[in-house]
């Protein structure tokens, strides 16, 4: 029989609570998706389907019957399933008032120049709950009750055009907007001005952030009620963020595992260019399944390295000195952070092993602090970090002299930042909180001495960073990119190796 639409959501709801801890079990993606021209009401459970498999269509991304080798049955984006997704939505309207509605714009394409455009990146809070990775489409959350679960998803997006996609590549359409993507109505994306003012009516409270940028910006604030202001999303979207799923983890734990093995396979061979370091490690986050780099990696030859983001890479690297690498590969959207010092000739000066030693023992310090049980947050941390390198940095020579801000020249940037979808993950969510089971934060002490007369006149030039991404867990940490070796022996015997 058919059940009402809130029926079906409380029923949904029951069974994503029920699964929750069955991340093993993913929901199955249709098989057969329909001709039929999409319904402008929510699915209901006596809706047919037309025979046609989804392997002989195509996508405006990955789905499992057309990349099997990429995709696990259920599985929306690599890893997360559209069970994950569903969850997250309804965690999110769980946390509007009743009747609030959520408003996300996707990412708009940026041109490089002219018709020359960049690689399109989703919007990370549209993809954290959609998984939705095409510009042109409008996400739009609206509670509709009390308990778990009772809300409707309407997503805009381009309907098929098989003549544009000629040009292009093709898009997912309105249909699979609905019977791939979950959306309880799909709407095209040209019918935002005359759709969404519906939508908004009666809607108790309105959130959004809005980017000037977006062609959509000017039509949502025109549907809004009144020319009301929405209210920012982003601080009911980042506590959720904040906290990664174990799927999520895995996920990063899998970039993690690829770009350390990338890391430590550059350390085995000797480098004369920064470019050529930068391009290697590129070909081997992509050629082991990675998506790519995660940024635009610092490849810091010698005394380059004080610059904390250095990203020309197209210097020389000269023997005798130190190669700062920060770089680190994506996969399913997730991205690692690492950052790796290592002598170009193989083998570290006395100099560089005991300024190397000094922040390699903090580093691990600090990444032991990151557990629930400790109670401690990034600002703390922070301040550790600072205590144990004075500690350090004292007995290795160093005059920081007392209550000065010494330390601030020698490290001036802060210990760490939480990570996931973004390099530094969701924007806003401070650092004073403490540390919970599910954060994921990089741990990366540094220390970059200038030539100066204030500083002893062997460690002048020198800069040393070491950063990890951790996944804090309740009594302990879980370093996700252990493959990238560290300790001095252990950089030291992969050029012996050879």
């Amino acid at each position: 029989m058919s059940l009402p639409h809130v029926a079906l959501r409380r029923l949904e709801s029951h069974v994503i609570r029920q699964c929750r801890a069955s991340i093993s079990a993913p929901v199955q993606l249709r098989h057969t998706l329909t001709r039929l021209p999409c319904s402008s009401h929510p699915r209901s459970a006596s809706r047919g389907y037309a025979t046609v498999s989804a392997a002989e269509l195509e996508f405006g991304q990955p789905v499992y019957e057309t990349h099997p080798h990429v995709l696990q049955p259920g599985e929306i984006t690599p890893g997360i399933t559209a069970r994950e997704y569903a969850n997250r939505r309804a965690d999110l309207a769980y946390s509007l008032p009743e009747n609030g509605v959520a408003i996300l714009p996707a990412a708009d394409l940026k041109y490089r120049s002219g018709a020359v455009f960049f690689p399109f990146r989703q919007e990370s809070n549209f993809l954290y709950l959609t998984g939705f990775l095409e510009p042109g489409s409008v996400a739009v959350i609206r509670r509709t009750g009390r308990s778990h679960g009772d809300y409707i998803f309407h997503l805009f997006c381009r309907p098929k055009d098989p003549k544009a996609e000629q040009w292009s590549g093709p898009w997912s359409g309105l249909q699979a907007a609905t019977d791939v993507f979950n959306a309880d109505v799909s709407h095209d994306i040209a019918s935002l001005p005359n759709v969404l003012p519906s939508l908004l009516r009666s809607a108790t409270i309105i959130y959004a952030d809005l980017p000037p940028s977006s062609p959509h910006t000017q039509p949502i604030r025109s549907a809004l009620p009144s020319s009301s202001t929405p209210s920012p999303l982003r601080l009911l979207i980042n506590p959720l963020r904040a906290i990664k799923s174990p799927a999520e983890i895995a996920v990063m734990r899998h970039a993690g595992r690829i770009s350390g093995r990338a890391l430590t396979s550059a350390m085995r061979r000797p480098w004369t260019l920064e470019k050529s370091l930068g391009a290697f490690l590129t070909h081997e986050f992509t050629q082991s399944g990675l998506d790519g780099p995660a940024y635009v990696p610092v490849i810091a030859g010698g005394p380059r390295g004080l610059m904390i983001h250095y990203v020309h890479n197209n210097n020389t690297l000269t023997p005798g000195s130190t190669v700062l690498v920060d770089a680190g590969g994506e996969y399913g959207n997730y991205i690692t952070d690492i950052t790796r010092t290592w002598p170009v000739s193989g083998r570290f000066s006395p100099a560089q092993r005991d300024l190397y030693s000094a922040v390699l023992i903090v580093q691990r310090e600090c990444v032991s602090l990151c557990r629930a049980n400790a109670g401690l947050s990034l600002d703390m941390i922070h301040r550790a970090a600072e205590d144990g390198l004075r500690r350090e940095l004292k007995t290795i020579g160093f005059d920081l002299g007392s209550g000065g801000r010494a330390l601030d020249i020698l490290f001036p940037h802060h210990v760490g930042h939480y990570v996931g979808l973004d390099v530094h993950d969701v924007p806003g969510y401070g650092r004073s909180i403490s540390l919970q089971k599910g954060h994921c934060v990089t741990v990366e002490p540094g220390v970059y001495v200038p030539d100066d007369e204030r500083w002893p006149k062997h460690f002048r030039g020198l800069a040393v960073r070491i950063e990890d991404s951790v996944a804090v867990d309740e009594e302990g940490s879980v370093v996700l990119t252990a493959e990238a070796v560290k300790e001095v022996v252990d950089i030291e015997a992969l050029r012996e190796d050879v």
